[in-house]
């Protein structure tokens, strides 16, 4: 294996979104009723059930891409669905961190960047 580094971002993508969107689905109205309030005087605020559908859409494809990268780097040292898997990740990051500066919560956006910096370390290392 050439690329532990690249591995190792992969699975703590796979996992993180594994586990946020596991937590979405099973506690889905819990966080319907608290996503309402947090955009409530945004533009989002008639379209949460939407925007949370999508995001989960896009954790659940980064999951699977991010395991199926793991697979085929220590398989063949492919790439590919790695690759695939950083860039879903970072882009669902770019719409959390959209929905956290929308909603004026400056501590949440800064938290997505402490993740989005590796995502595109991920990126940048599996291109």
């Amino acid at each position: 294996m050439n690329n532990p580094a690249s591995l190792l971002l992969l699975v703590f993508f796979g996992i993180t979104y594994l586990q946020s969107s596991y937590e979405k689905l099973f506690y889905w109205n819990d966080n319907v009723t608290w996503l309402k309030e947090h955009f409530s005087k945004t533009r989002l605020k008639n379209h949460v059930k939407l925007a949370l559908i999508n995001l989960v859409i896009m954790e659940l494809i980064s999951t699977i891409l991010c395991f199926v990268g793991c697979i085929e780097l220590l398989v063949n040292n492919g790439r590919l669905f790695g690759f695939y898997g950083a860039v879903f990740s970072a882009i669902t990051l770019l719409m959390m961190l959209f929905g956290q500066r929308l909603a004026k919560d400056y501590d949440g956006a800064r938290t997505v960047v402490i993740y989005f910096i590796p995502a595109v370390m991920a990126v940048y290392w599996l291109n």
